[in-house]
């Protein structure tokens, strides 16, 4: 291994060792704030429902508590509402220390309002914890509804690699990728995607998720005499391993896996170090039918998962037939023209 790929091991594992502490140390004063949150909503629900009180006891105690508390934040009439909607949603604070306690208010104040479905709320919230989620990114997350495509990647990896890691790979992929900070071009080539995604890396690499680490674009490989050229690399901090990324501007293939499956073997042979674990392939494709993944991926012996792309969000289908037609934009802008 050279020296430099020791050094940023080194350098990872640092941060991650002072990260973990600083967490630890926010996390414990966040979960006694959600703690008092959590009570505070609890005392005003009981009140209300054996006391018939009205909405306008909050308006109060808002009012008293900051005469009271002058330098505290968080007891506006508005927060103290969400620390009841909090306590209604979550009766059980067992749940809440488990999982939520670990996010920022503002974090829950979100999940609240997006997520009514408490299951998934919970599922978010562990994704959060789990991957270090800002709140923004979070957001993001939901509207591309990622409970649907984490875990859901087409791949080979139950059948190659240990279960542990297997699991472990599982959860950290996606089945579908977006990368709506990429300007929509159907003539996109290969290389010019691969452009835009290395000038956006820092966003390239949030849509990927946590532990990331990028080694290089177009990674040379020497085999037999001949060049061959990897689209990106990178190396996954949490999974100790490295990860061969290619790009298809176009369907899933069945050869495209072949290719990759040498690419994996390669970087086994000539890259990888004694302690890390097998390299894992991932293969971005404009469109896939999982069927052929499946078939394709069946007598493959390298780790590998095979995800999609866009370039932009997906128009719900209910908004479709509300939304103006090309044709009737151009109306539009010639109208404008002829007006002037």
């Amino acid at each position: 291994m050279n020296e430099d790929h020791l050094y940023s091991e080194l350098l990872e594992e640092l941060k991650n060792t002072m990260r973990h502490a600083r967490l630890q140390a926010v996390v414990t004063v966040n979960v006694h704030m959600i703690k008092m949150y959590w009570d505070i909503g609890k005392s005003i629900l009981a009140r209300q429902k054996n006391e018939g009180w009205g909405a306008k006891v909050i308006d109060n105690l808002s009012k008293d508590l900051r005469s009271e508390f002058p330098d505290m934040k968080g007891i506006s009439t508005r927060n103290l509402k969400y620390m009841r909607k909090f306590a209604a949603e979550y009766q059980d604070f067992v749940i809440v220390q488990r999982s939520v306690a670990q996010l920022s208010w503002g974090h829950n104040i979100v999940l609240m309002d997006k997520m009514k479905d408490h299951d998934l709320r919970i599922w978010y919230a562990q994704k959060v914890v789990e991957h270090g989620w800002t709140r923004d990114v979070m957001v993001h997350q939901i509207e591309a509804q990622a409970h649907k495509i984490f875990g859901a990647l087409p791949n080979n990896f139950p059948a190659i690699l240990p279960l542990e890691q297997s699991e472990a790979v599982m959860r950290l992929l996606k089945d579908e990728h977006v990368f709506d900070f990429i300007a929509q071009n159907d003539t996109k080539l290969e290389r010019e995607l691969e452009d835009d995604l290395v000038q956006n890396m820092t966003k390239f690499l949030l849509e990927l998720g946590r532990g990331f680490a990028f080694v290089g674009r177009q990674y040379h490989l020497e085999v037999g005499g001949q060049d061959f050229y990897i689209d990106l690399l990178f190396y996954h901090f949490k999974l100790k391993c490295f990860v061969v990324l290619e790009l298809k501007i176009d369907e899933f293939k069945p050869e495209y896996a072949g290719k990759l499956n040498f690419y994996l073997s390669v970087v086994d042979d000539l890259v990888k170090q004694t302690e890390d674990k097998p390299t894992i392939g991932l293969l971005l494709c404009k469109t896939k039918n999982d069927t052929v993944v499946e078939y394709a991926l069946r007598d493959v012996h390298k780790p590998m998962g095979i995800a999609s792309y866009q370039l932009t969000k997906q128009i719900p289908d209910e908004l479709k037939d509300s939304l103006p037609t090309l044709q009737e934009l151009k109306q539009v802008a010639n109208k404008k023209k002829s007006d002037r």
